[in-house]
């Protein structure tokens, strides 16, 4: 077993392989353009901590259905509100894509917040704004669980993504504590779905890591995602955006990261992304690019 750096021995300060440059004026002009064309991001309204980094090379990935979760993930530092019926910006599709032209992307992630409220779960929404933007660019959509709704997923992949993602973000065990709306077999048999509807699509995953999980947890959890269609994988360590979230268990190592990447690929994965910042959509557009060779 490789070594878990105890949370209680880094009570004060974050171990040092998360030390960042401080942003600059890059940083600065990619927040405000994005913040004029009046787009949300994952990488502020969940607290990211790569967000220096990528707006630095101008990059982003766009939250879509507005900022307001209706579901109370604990480790997520989205806004929430449970049990309403919440607006939608109909022109927010036109908006991402004027976001995207801005910033020159090639490559452009697109999420959102989980909407129950909505009787198609915001599939249309992402289909939308895929179609605006698959003219000219690649495009990765990171979905919620649509609450298993078969028709809600075959609107997004009819839109044609590059990749379909949907997190799984932790292992089973942990599910009814952390994510007490979602379910891990629901979370797999969407991947499934998508996988057998569009062969030719990549479909990726993402787990987050220090919630207490075991080692044997997080190979089974790969494990399950490989036997359900998933073909990208990322690993990341989990940070409490606050005190009030749920809190960090451990800090695992670079090298145990290490560990899982070569895990990850000796299961079949195509690609693989496993560091301590890594996140679902984090160098996506590189890891999409290995995935590409390895068809």
């Amino acid at each position: 077993m490789l070594k878990v750096v105890s949370r209680k021995q880094n009570s004060r300060f974050l171990p040092q392989w998360f030390h960042q440059e401080f942003p600059g004026k890059d940083f600065s002009e990619t927040r405000n353009r994005l913040s004029g064309i009046g787009v949300h991001t994952v990488c502020r309204e969940a607290h990211c901590p790569n967000i220096s980094s990528c707006f630095s090379r101008r990059e982003a990935t766009f939250m879509i259905l507005g900022d307001v979760c209706t579901r109370s993930c604990r480790f997520c530092a989205v806004k929430k509100a449970l049990g309403l019926s919440l607006p939608v910006d109909t022109e927010e599709p036109e908006k991402i894509a004027e976001a995207v032209r801005a910033l020159g992307l090639k490559y452009a992630v697109i999420t959102s917040v989980t909407r129950d409220d909505l009787n198609d779960g915001g599939s249309s929404f992402f289909a939308k704004t895929i179609k605006l933007l698959n003219k000219n660019i690649l495009v990765e959509a990171l979905v919620p669980d649509f609450q298993a709704r078969h028709e809600s997923i075959k609107e997004v992949l009819d839109a044609k993504p590059a990749v379909f993602a949907h997190n799984i973000e932790t292992i089973e065990r942990l599910y009814r504590e952390l994510r007490p709306e979602a379910d891990y077999k629901r979370s797999l048999g969407l991947l499934n779905s998508a996988k057998k509807d569009a062969k030719e699509t990549f479909i990726k995953s993402s787990l987050m890591l220090g919630f207490g999980e075991t080692y044997q947890e997080v190979i089974q959890v790969m494990k399950d995602l490989k036997e359900n269609g998933c073909d990208i994988l990322t690993l990341g360590q989990y940070l409490a955006p606050s005190k009030e979230h749920y809190p960090v268990k451990d800090f695992v190592s670079p090298e145990e990261f290490d560990d899982y990447c070569l895990s990850g690929l000796s299961l079949g994965f195509k690609a693989v992304l496993s560091s301590p910042l890594a996140r679902s959509s984090y160098k996506a557009q590189e890891i999409y690019r290995e995935a590409c060779k390895n068809v």
